[in-house]
């Protein structure tokens, strides 16, 4: 029997999302996610807790995420979690706990005033789909 696996992350982008190919034909697409907790600790002080989060997304969606997955955009993470665990030539164990996407929805980009939103345009690449030409800005989903 298949145990419990699943989480959801709600947060910001810490950096660009970087896309590997460790073998040919294989995506892989690493980003880092910042997820804040603000809670009143015993003196009722307030209090931001901040956690940081490794998540690996794979083929299609790692090729959609090196596109939107941009420093400070808002995303939410649905996947599970992963442990790889090795040694070094000296014999040292090490062990990772990661973020394996499943599904990744990309908050909307704030718009800036109008000479910051007219600079971004001209650098922006073209919209290719129809969510990203709506006049509304739509959360956009990566499932694949």
């Amino acid at each position: 029997m298949n145990q419990l696996n699943s989480l959801i992350l709600e947060g910001n982008l810490v950096k660009d999302a970087v896309l590997a190919e460790p073998a040919p034909g294989f995506k892989k697409c690493n980003f880092s996610v910042g997820v804040n907790r603000f809670y009143k600790n015993k003196k009722n002080e307030d209090v931001n807790e901040v956690s940081f989060f490794e998540v690996e997304a794979y083929g299609k969606m790692a090729e959609y995420c090196e596109t939107k997955a941009k420093k400070g955009r808002g995303v939410r993470v649905v996947g599970r979690l992963k442990q790889d665990t090795w040694k070094d030539s000296d014999g040292k164990s090490f062990s990772k706990v990661y973020v394996v996407a499943e599904h990744i929805e990309y908050k909307p980009v704030k718009k800036a005033d109008s000479s910051q939103a007219q600079s971004q345009t001209e650098t922006a690449p073209q919209a290719t789909s129809q969510t990203e030409t709506q006049a509304e800005p739509q959360e956009e989903a990566a499932v694949f």
